[in-house]
């Protein structure tokens, strides 16, 4: 193994349950050239100093041919078959759409929609554990963490509670598509999660139309209904903009509830501290969002001028991956960086990244991972791993296990 080719150790399956020796390799040159052509940026002040660089894009269509970049050719790009979504935008039109999509979304315009979700979410929560009476062992993913999202982002599209299955169908085909399996065969996962991505166009296309005629209190209707044509969304980027939320927002949200209570399980003391304290919850999910980020890295950047960077220079047109949980590990700018440590001070970590594509849902995953972990840990009965290291997804940039089977005594309350 070189300096060169740590990416592609790091993106094999082999090493999926823990990356962070090689992580911390990678960190032993801050930036460094891959046998590909990518140039991988891996130390915290280095990855902080491009995320607020406007000169690297975030649209590949910046990166010019024969610079490389190969490692993830087939699952770096989501063909959702509409037109580029604002988090794979630069300035000015990435600013444009992200302003109009936050209007009914959150501040300055909508300032308590997501405060006001808190009820909702926490019955949505209470209802799936309740779900889980009659069982002694579940898995989290598919009976708590992949459902829990798609309830809260069907309630804030205001899709009819009877077309949830629909989503739940979805969501499952994409995944499978973002996440293959080695028994699959690649052309029809593809197809399948192609053709999933575009009924889930054409439903929300046609969702939207019928809030125009009837509007709710839901962000589909706030879009459909703004008066202010220079506020307002293009159908066409209302659908991308929705379709990213239900993609971006679900899988990363699955990853942070399933990695949150893996790392509560592996560290029992906490967890109890936890079921007592639910205050604990808000710096025990920033420390999450460093220790085990559902997003690994950003593979989508590519440099538009040479930019001279740590002593290395990235030239005009080549791929760069910032490699986010290398840098929320870099014992440079966090003390005993691989100690799972709530209480953590100054915990400035890249979890929800930073710079103008700072996570467009990051105060709707808080919440929704501080209630389902502070529930899970009150009312699940003497938790315990049933498989430990689980099986984790193949998809190397959304990190997460697959399956976590945990066993309880039951469910309390």
């Amino acid at each position: 193994m070189t300096q060169g080719t740590l990416l592609k150790q790091i993106t094999d399956y082999a090493n999926r349950a823990d990356p962070y020796p090689l992580y911390a390799e990678l960190r032993r040159t801050p930036v460094s050239r891959q046998d590909d052509g990518v140039y991988a940026v891996s130390t915290y002040w280095e990855i902080l100093s491009l995320l607020h660089d406007p000169r690297i894009s975030s649209d590949t269509r910046n990166r010019l041919p024969g610079m490389g970049g190969t490692l993830l050719a087939d699952s770096e790009e989501e063909d959702t078959g509409l037109p580029p979504s604002f988090i794979r935008l630069d300035p000015p039109e990435h600013d444009r759409l992200r302003r109009l999509a936050m209007r009914p979304f959150g501040p300055p315009h909508t300032p308590r929609r997501i405060h006001d979700l808190r009820g909702e979410l926490d019955r949505m929560v209470t209802g799936l554990i309740d779900g889980l009476r009659d069982r002694r062992e579940v898995d989290l993913v598919d009976d708590f963490a992949y459902p829990f999202p798609v309830m809260v982002i069907c309630r804030l599209l205001g899709v009819p509670h009877e077309d949830e299955a629909r989503f739940h169908v979805w969501a499952e085909q994409i995944v499978a598509g973002i996440d293959p399996s080695s028994s699959e065969d690649p052309a029809q996962r593809q197809e399948a999660a192609q053709r999933a991505r575009t009924e889930l166009g054409r439903y929300l296309a046609g969702l939207a139309e019928e809030h125009r005629r009837t509007p709710g209190d839901d962000l589909l209707s706030a879009m459909v209904t703004e008066q202010d044509p220079r506020e307002r969304l293009t159908p066409i980027e209302m659908i991308t903009t929705a379709v990213l939320l239900f993609i971006a927002g679900h899988e990363t949200t699955v990853n942070l509830i399933t990695n949150g209570m893996l790392t509560l399980l592996r560290n029992p003391e906490t967890l109890a501290r936890l079921r007592k304290e639910p205050e604990l919850a808000v710096p025990l999910v920033e420390e999450l969002l460093r220790f085990e980020p559902p997003v690994q890295f950003l593979p989508q950047r590519t440099a538009l001028t040479d930019i001279d960077l740590a002593g290395t220079v990235i030239p005009k047109g080549a791929p760069i991956w910032l490699v986010l949980a290398s840098g929320n590990r870099d014992p440079r700018r966090f003390e005993d960086p691989d100690r799972f440590d709530p209480e953590r001070v100054d915990n400035q970590h890249f979890g929800f990244g930073s710079g103008v594509h700072y996570c467009f849902g990051a105060p709707l995953a808080r919440l929704e991972a501080q209630i389902a972990l502070t529930q899970l840990a009150r009312r699940l009965g003497d938790p315990g791993l049933a498989e430990d290291p689980p099986p984790y997804r193949r998809n190397p940039v959304l990190r997460g296990p697959r399956h976590l089977r945990i066993a309880f005594d039951g469910v309390v309350g």
